[in-house]
């Protein structure tokens, strides 16, 4: 396979948002809601951790593969990839602790873990494409 690590980090973002879709519709089935979150906090709450997913996981693959097909060093990125996926199920755990009156801290370690692999990966992305529009 030719990107192994943004094949393997795509499908586990895959499953956990169809894991978040089914916490969506659960609510939705619970709360008799058909559109929109209405007043229910927790539909708000799992509504907004399937969206959050949802954007930022594109952003994420699409730079993992265009890193992949630049030939990056493999663990690196493997690396990254993990971070990405470690600080997303930390987010969707941490909204369920918040929401619950718990603390906050596994929300925000997973934002930074999030914004810290899509920062990486961003810069060594422009790195790379200013190095080698320089070199040629």
């Amino acid at each position: 396979m030719t990107l192994p690590v943004t094949a393997l980090t795509a499908a586990i973002c895959g499953l956990l948002l169809i894991f978040l879709m089914f916490k969506v519709v659960g609510q939705r089935v619970r709360t008799e809601t058909m559109f929109g979150a209405s007043d229910d906090e927790k539909m708000k709450m799992v509504r907004g951790a399937h969206a959050n997913l949802a954007e930022n996981a594109p952003i994420a693959l699409i730079l993992l593969a265009v890193l992949e097909l630049s030939n990056a060093h493999h663990w690196t990125l493997t690396a990254l990839a993990a971070l990405f996926l470690i600080g997303r199920v930390l987010h969707v755990y941490g909204m369920y602790q918040h929401h619950a009156g718990k603390t906050v801290k596994f929300r925000q370690f997973g934002v930074m873990g999030t914004a810290l692999s899509i920062l990486a990966m961003s810069v060594w992305t422009l790195y790379l494409v200013t190095i080698g529009n320089l070199l040629n």
